[in-house]
C-alpha cells in the first residue's frame, strides 16, 4: 500500500486527529476538509458512470488572520500526498489587463505535480542511477578500462540535414564530439581494475580528488522570440521543443569526485525517469487529487458601487467562476480538467461578507465555516502542544548554542495573556502575535547566546519585566508588538 492510498483511507475521525497535532482548536473547519478529504475515498469505489457525476464540495472559510485557515488546508494536502498551491485572489486580474490571468493557478498546480510525481519517480531509480555514476566516476579514474562509446548523431543535424545538406554540421560535428575511451587494458586486468576502484569510490577514498568532466547543457530559446508570454505560457512548448532539437553545449567542469558522482547520479536519473508517463500521472492526480487554496478571496468581493473598471474584483470573480465549475485549462505538458479538484476559498469579511460574492461563486463554495478567534488559553497550547510547538521550536533553536531555555508554567500564561492583550488593544492578528511576542521575550538571550550559555530560567516576572512595559503602552505596542 503506498502513503498516498494509506493517507486516503484515514476516516474522518482520524483525519482531524492528524490535524490536531499541529492545528489548535477550529474543530469545525477540521470536521469540514476530514469529510471533503473522506469523500475522494468513496468516490473512488463507485462505478465509473457515477464516479463521473460526483464533484467535490468546495469549502468556504470564514475567520480573522492568524487563527488557522491557510494552516489547515496546507496540512490536509501534507497528509493526502495530493498536489497543492495556495494564490492570492488579489494578484490577479481580469482577462484583458496586465497581470496574472486566473488560469495560472491551474498550471502552478500542475506543476507542482510534476514536482511531486518526478519526485517519487527518482526515489525509485535513485539507487541505479547512484550504480551508473559510479561507473561513470571509474571512467573518469581509469579510461583504460571502459569500452568505447557509440557514436550519437546530432539531432538537429539529423532532423534539417535534408533541408541543408548531408553534410549540415559534419566536419564541425566529428570537431566537437568529445574523443570515444578506448579499452587498452586486457579484460581480466580491466575487471580488475574496476572492482578495486568501485570499492574505492563507494568508501569514499577518491571524494577530495579533483577532475575535469563535461556537463551538457541544453540550448534554450528566449520565449518571447517565438511568441507567447509568461503569463500565458504561450509558446512554452515550441520553446522545448526547439531546445531539445539545437545541439547540446557541453561545458567543461573541474569538480572533486564527491560532486561528480552527484552530478552523474542526477544525469543518470534524467534518463531512467520517463518523463511522459510522469506527466500523464502529474495530470491525472493533479486533476483528481489536487487542492488549490484561494486566499483573501473577500478581497475581490463586490466593492458596492464603485465606477471605472475594476479588474481586480468582480471581473476576477467572472474569471474564477469557470475554473471552479469546471473547464479545461492548457498546461505546457497538456490539458488539465478542473472538475474535480478541491478547491478551498478563505477570507477574513471584516471589511464585506460572503454574500457580496457574485451569486454563481457563492454557489460553488457550498460548504461555509467559521472560524473562531483564538483566545489565550489557545494561544498556551499552541506555544506547547502542537508537533511544532514555538516553544519547542525557541528551544532547539537555542540549544545549538548550549543554552537550555527553562520555561516555568506562570511564564507560558503569561506570556499568552500579553498576546492576546496587545491583539485586543491593536489588531488581532491571531496566533501571529505570538512570534512577535516570543521574538521581543527573547532577543537579549539569543543575541547573548554564543557568549553566555548554560541553563535560563524563564518566569512570569522575567515575562512581565521585558514585555509588560511595552504591552501596557498601547502607542508603544501599535509600533514594536
Amino acid at each position: 500500500m503506498t502513503a498516498l492510498t494509506a493517507a486516503r483511507e484515514l476516516t474522518p475521525r482520524e483525519i482531524v486527529t492528524e490535524l490536531d497535532r499541529y492545528i489548535v482548536g477550529q474543530a469545525k473547519a477540521k470536521r469540514a476538509v476530514a469529510i471533503a478529504l473522506r469523500n475522494r475515498y468513496r468516490r473512488d469505489k463507485l462505478p465509473e458512470e457515477m464516479r463521473v457525476d460526483i464533484i467535490p464540495k468546495n469549502i468556504l472559510m470564514i475567520g480573522p488572520t492568524g487563527v488557522g485557515k491557510t494552516e489547515i488546508a496546507r496540512r490536509l494536502a501534507n497528509l493526502a500526498g495530493a498536489p497543492f498551491i495556495k494564490v492570492e485572489a488579489t494578484k490577479y486580474t481580469e482577462v484583458g489587463y496586465v497581470g496574472r490571468d486566473v488560469e495560472s493557478m491551474v498550471r502552478d498546480l500542475a506543476e507542482a505535480a510534476i514536482r511531486i510525481v518526478r519526485d517519487e519517480r527518482r526515489s525509485e531509480v535513485v539507487e541505479a542511477a547512484d550504480r551508473a555514476a559510479v561507473e561513470r566516476v571509474i571512467d573518469l579514474l581509469h579510461p583504460e578500462t571502459c569500452p568505447p562509446a557509440p557514436a550519437q548523431a546530432n539531432p538537429f543535424a539529423a532532423t534539417f540535414g535534408s533541408l541543408f545538406g548531408n553534410n549540415f554540421g559534419g566536419a564541425n560535428a566529428a570537431q566537437a564530439a568529445p574523443p570515444a575511451a578506448t579499452q587498452t587494458a586486457p579484460p581480466n586486468e580491466a575487471a580488475r581494475i574496476r572492482e578495486s576502484a568501485r570499492a574505492d569510490v563507494l568508501r569514499g577514498f577518491y571524494d577530495v580528488r579533483l577532475v575535469e568532466i563535461e556537463v551538457e547543457e541544453a540550448q534554450s530559446l528566449p520565449i518571447g522570440m517565438i511568441g507567447g508570454d509568461m503569463n500565458n505560457q504561450g509558446g512554452g512548448d515550441i520553446g522545448e521543443m526547439l531546445g531539445g532539437l539545437m545541439p547540446k553545449k557541453r561545458a567543461k567542469k573541474r569538480v572533486t569526485i564527491a560532486e561528480a558522482r552527484r552530478i552523474f547520479a542526477a544525469e543518470e536519473e534524467g534518463k531512467l525517469i520517463d518523463m511522459d508517463a510522469v506527466k500523464r500521472e502529474a495530470l491525472r492526480r493533479a486533476g483528481e487529487n489536487g487542492i488549490i487554496f484561494i486566499d483573501e478571496i473577500d478581497k475581490v468581493a463586490g466593492s458596492g458601487g464603485g465606477r471605472g473598471p475594476d479588474v481586480s474584483r468582480e471581473g476576477v470573480q467572472r474569471d474564477i467562476l469557470p475554473i471552479v465549475e469546471g473547464s479545461t485549462v492548457n498546461t505546457k505538458h497538456g490539458q488539465l480538467k478542473t472538475d474535480h479538484i478541491l478547491f478551498i476559498a478563505a477570507g477574513a469579511f471584516h471589511m464585506s461578507k460572503p454574500s457580496d460574492l457574485i451569486p454563481e461563486l457563492q454557489g460553488r463554495f457550498p460548504i461555509r465555516v467559521e472560524l473562531e478567534s483564538l483566545t489565550a488559553a489557545d494561544f498556551e497550547t499552541i506555544l506547547t502542544q502542537p508537533k511544532n510547538a514555538l516553544i519547542s521550536q525557541y528551544k532547539a533553536l537555542l540549544a545549538t548554542e548550549n543554552v537550555q531555555l527553562e520555561f516555568s508554567a506562570d511564564a507560558i500564561a503569561e506570556i499568552a495573556r500579553i498576546a492576546m492583550q496587545v491583539n485586543d488593544q491593536t489588531e488581532n492578528i491571531g496566533a501571529r502575535r505570538l512570534h512577535t511576542v516570543l521574538e521581543k521575550l527573547l532577543e537579549d538571550i539569543a543575541f547573548e547566546a554564543p557568549e553566555t550559555t548554560g541553563a535560563v530560567p524563564i518566569d512570569a516576572a522575567y515575562v512581565r519585566a521585558k514585555l509588560e512595559a511595552i504591552a501596557g503602552n498601547t502607542d508603544l505596542s501599535n509600533f514594536i508588538l
